[in-house]
This record gives C-alpha cells, sequence and structure tokens, in this order.
C-alpha cells in the first residue's frame, strides 16, 4: 500500500507543479526526496513514509508564488492525503512538516522536533546550496528580473518573513542573507557533513565571481 501511495503522490506533484519556476519544480522535489530518503538511510532512523511524502509535498504550493499565504500548502497536502486513506497519525505528522519546513527568513518560528522533520528540513535546506543551490538562486533571480549583483546595495535587515519574502534583493545578496547561514542550521549529522561541503563550494564560487566582476582588485 505504501508503495501505491507513494506513486499516486509523485504523480499528484508532477501534474501540480507543471510549469513550475525551476527553482521549485518537480526536479526540485525529486532532489530533496531522494537527500532526504540518503540522510534517513546515514542516520538509521526516521519512518521513511512519513519522510517521503513530507519531501514530496513540501513545496506544493510555496509561499512565494502565491501570495505569501503559509497554509495553503500544507492544506493541500492533507486534502490529497485524505483521499489516500493515509493513516491519520501520519498525515497530521506530514501536516505539521510541511508547515514548518521553510527558511521564513530565519525568524523564529514554532517548529517540531521529530528525526523526520530534521531530516526532509535538511534535505531541503541543501538543495539551496552548493552547485545546484547557486543555479536556483540565479534561475529565482531571473524569474523576478532582480540584478545579479549591486556593489551600492547593502545587505538587508529584514524585520519580519513577510519583509523577507518581499524583498528584491540582488541575488548576491541573497548568498549572504540566507544561503551561507543554511550550514549551521543542519539538524542531523549527515545533514551538516553535506552542507560543508556545499557551503565551501559557494564561498570559492563568491570568490571567484568577485575576482570576475572587478578583475585587478
Amino acid at each position: 500500500m505504501s508503495e501505491t501511495i507513494i506513486q499516486n503522490t509523485v504523480a499528484f506533484v508532477k501534474l501540480t507543479l507543471a510549469g513550475a519556476e525551476g527553482g521549485h519544480d518537480w526536479y526540485h522535489i525529486e532532489r530533496v526526496w531522494n537527500t532526504a530518503r540518503y540522510i534517513r538511510e546515514q542516520e538509521g532512523s526516521g519512518d521513511l513514509l512519513t519522510i517521503e511524502l513530507a519531501a514530496l509535498l513540501h513545496d506544493i504550493s510555496d509561499a512565494k508564488f502565491n501570495g505569501g499565504d503559509d497554509e495553503i500548502g500544507s492544506r493541500m497536502a492533507s486534502e490529497f492525503l485524505l483521499e489516500q486513506d493515509v493513516d491519520r497519525e501520519i498525515l497530521e505528522h506530514v501536516q505539521a512538516i510541511i508547515k514548518h519546513v521553510s527558511y521564513k527568513g530565519g525568524f523564529s518560528q514554532d517548529q517540531i522536533s521529530t528525526i523526520e522533520f530534521h531530516i526532509v528540513q535538511d534535505a531541503d535546506r541543501l538543495d539551496a546550496i552548493g552547485a545546484v543551490g547557486i543555479a536556483r538562486a540565479f534561475n529565482y533571480g531571473g524569474f523576478k528580473n532582480r540584478p545579479i549583483h549591486k556593489p551600492e546595495m547593502p545587505l538587508q535587515e529584514y524585520k519580519d518573513s513577510k519583509a523577507y519574502h518581499k524583498s528584491d534583493a540582488p541575488t548576491i545578496n541573497h548568498f549572504y542573507e540566507k544561503l551561507l547561514k543554511l550550514k549551521d542550521l543542519m539538524n542531523t549529522s549527515t545533514g551538516l557533513k553535506m552542507a560543508e561541503e556545499r557551503h565551501t563550494y559557494m564561498l570559492d564560487f563568491l570568490d571567484r565571481f568577485y575576482r570576475e566582476w572587478n578583475p585587478g582588485k
């Protein structure tokens, strides 16, 4: 039965996200799904069905694309899982993970402290850093018509998560406002190990970027 539920979920997500922005499309979901399963295997704990469903459904309606509503995604997931006759305890756990998994500008938020949540959150954050994370950052910046870099624009201090989501800062600023902070926010030892390598890659990229942006300095 679990295999059928996963197959149905994959089909539902692919259909729902058809035409989505390239950094938040099915391939993002697939990478998070695969990474979450890998972290679970390395950590040796966590309910597999809960992890897979939460990973597959975590971005079914990202607040960045629905007017900032943080509740739509968890509601959509709940309605779908009800149709699949998923156990109520698992359904509520998946719904909670989806509700709390996103970064939200780094502002404190109510969270849940389960290994399943920690694994899915690490997997999602890992996809935001490293080579893929760099590609996603610039893809989203282009999608929003943001400048690549404006040296005269200082890093912003956001008063809350809504202000963070409304930011139109250059993509390079996003590295400092979010991406370079994620390594230290990993929940699992596996996630941290993977994040350290990807963090170093981003630092190397930024060093090269600045040298090419202003040769000789």
